[in-house]
């Protein structure tokens, strides 16, 4: 198993049916190559039925991760499908974003040993968000740049220019460079995440537990290589969440960014992790 495709989400079928068909439809990579793990952080059944219709047909491999909802816990239910990943690399998106069909195949051309790599995304408008969910349509990410120039002149995406393919873009420019790299788009090798004790659950609330991740792998040795234009993602539109957590969560990161730490306070190394 080479890759694990990792995908938050919490009570949004109709955007997580939309991404996972998305991922049904990667090409130039075996399905025995790869998995998903839909880490659901605590979404009600009907986001557990989706999971087992996709199961039932998807040549790909699919574990639904499933935890109490008891807020927003994004650092736990990560850390919880890490444990049970089988892939030697992690890319971790999101539950409302879909794949174009090169996505996982371009992550690892891209992966070496040493860095992790950021992606970056196409942001969808609000009433084309609606639109392509109602009708089940994932035809945008299956888009070349050119189209894609039609959705942009017509206010459905906010830019073009991350769907260009530049092999021979510069990666390694800014090697210490956290902000940017979200988990939406974010890939790292498994035995690093764990090295440095994965997510620290200690970050409750929205904000901050992706920087503080990349931060302590930067404190381990690991480097930021750069996935622009190469590795992106369609993110259709939601409503801002709850902030409340945001000052108590900035701070925090504040610390570990000059302290140098590289371990999680509370992380991966509480639960049984596959061999």
């Amino acid at each position: 198993m080479k890759a694990t495709v990792i995908i938050t989400t919490y009570n949004r079928s109709e955007a997580l049916r939309l991404v996972l068909a998305s991922y049904l439809q990667q090409r130039n990579i075996a399905p025995d190559c790869w998995e998903i793990i839909v880490a659901d952080d605590g979404s009600t059944a009907e986001t557990a039925k989706l999971v087992s219709e996709f199961q039932a047909r998807s040549p790909i491999p699919i574990t639904h991760i499933w935890q109490e909802d008891a807020g927003f816990q994004a650092a736990k239910i990560r850390n919880k499908a890490v444990a049970a990943a089988r892939g030697a690399y992690l890319i971790f998106t999101d539950g409302d974003c879909m794949a174009p069909p090169h996505f996982v195949v371009r992550h690892l051309s891209l992966a070496r040993r040493g860095y992790l790599v950021p992606g970056n995304r196409i942001l969808i408008s609000k009433e084309y968000t609606a639109e392509i969910e109602a009708n089940h349509d994932i035809g945008l990410s299956q888009k070349s740049p050119w189209a894609l120039r039609v959705d942009y002149q017509k206010g459905h995406v906010n830019r073009v220019h991350a769907a260009w393919y530049l092999p021979f873009y510069p990666r390694y420019l800014q090697p210490q460079r956290w902000r940017g790299a979200k988990t939406c788009n974010l890939g790292v090798w498994r035995e690093d995440f764990i090295a440095v004790n994965g997510f620290d659950e200690t970050f409750q609330g929205w904000g901050f537990e992706d920087s503080d991740l990349v931060v302590r792998l930067f404190h381990h040795g690991i480097k930021r290589k750069d996935g622009r234009f190469a590795s992106y993602v369609f993110h259709l539109w939601h409503a801002e969440n709850d902030r409340s957590q945001h000052d108590q969560n900035w701070q925090r990161f504040q610390k570990r960014i000059h302290q140098n730490i590289t371990e999680a306070t509370l992380g991966i190394q509480q639960y049984k992790m596959l061999d």
